[in-house]
C-alpha cells in the first residue's frame, strides 16, 4: 500500500439479527464484551481511519456498547430494507480523498487487526482486496473509491459481492491465514459455539 493511500473502516452494525431469535446478537456477551465491540477494536487498533459504525436496530443500545470509542456513528433509518442501505449510508459518509474503504461485519468478532492489516497492506489503487484461507473468499473486503458509486446503487439485503464478478480483473486475494474470516455469528448455535471456543481458549 501507499504510504499516502487512505483506507477507511466501515463496519456494519445496523441489522435487525432475525436468525438469532430474540435480542440483538451483536449486544450478545463474547468474552466479557458485547459482540460488536470485538470488531470495531480490532479496527482501531489497524491502519484503517476513521472507523464508522453503521447503526439502525436498536441504535442507542449499540452505542451504549461501543460508549467511549473514538468511532463515528452513521444512523440507516431504513435498516430493515437490508444489508445494501447499510453500505450506501456507510460510503456517503466516507471522509473525501478517501481511496478504499474495508467493509467489516459487526457479527464477526474473530476478525483481529492482523486480517485487516493484511488487506490494506496488499491495496493498490482500484483493486478489491478480499480476505482468503486455502482457496476459499470470505470477509472482510476492501473496495476502492472507483467501486463506489456502483455500491451505491446497490438495493435489497444484498453486499457487494455481485460487483466482484463485474470487476473480477480487480480482485486481489489475499489469504490472510485464519478461519476467522469465514465465522459470522448467526445463529444461537453459532454463538454457543463461539463461546466455548473462547472458554477452551
Amino acid at each position: 500500500m501507499s504510504a499516502l493511500a487512505h483506507i477507511a473502516v466501515i463496519i456494519l452494525a445496523a441489522g435487525r439479527s432475525t436468525r438469532m431469535g430474540a435480542g440483538n446478537k451483536l449486544l450478545a456477551d463474547v468474552n466479557g464484551r458485547p459482540m460488536i465491540r470485538h470488531a470495531v477494536e480490532a479496527a482501531l487498533a489497524s491502519q484503517g481511519k476513521p472507523v464508522l459504525v453503521v447503526i439502525g436496530h436498536q441504535a442507542g443500545a449499540v452505542r451504549e456498547a461501543l460508549a467511549g470509542l473514538p468511532i463515528g456513528f452513521v444512523e440507516n433509518p431504513c435498516y430493515a430494507g437490508g444489508l445494501s442501505g447499510s453500505l450506501r449510508r456507510g460510503i456517503d459518509a466516507l471522509p473525501a480523498g478517501c481511496e478504499g474503504a474495508l467493509i467489516v461485519l459487526g457479527d464477526m468478532p474473530q476478525i483481529a487487526r492482523a486480517h485487516m492489516d493484511r488487506l490494506i497492506a496488499a491495496f493498490l489503487p482500484g483493486s478489491i482486496c478480499v480476505a482468503t484461507h486455502k482457496g476459499k473468499r470470505g470477509n472482510p473486503v476492501l473496495w476502492p473509491a472507483a467501486c463506489f458509486a456502483e455500491m451505491r446503487q446497490l438495493k435489497g439485503d444484498v453486499g457487494a459481492r455481485e460487483l466482484m464478478a463485474v470487476h473480477a480483473a480487480q480482485v486481489r486475494e489475499v489469504d490472510v491465514g485464519s478461519e476467522a474470516i469465514f465465522a459470522d455469528i448467526d445463529t444461537p448455535e453459532a454463538l454457543a459455539r463461539l463461546r466455548r471456543e473462547h472458554s477452551a481458549g
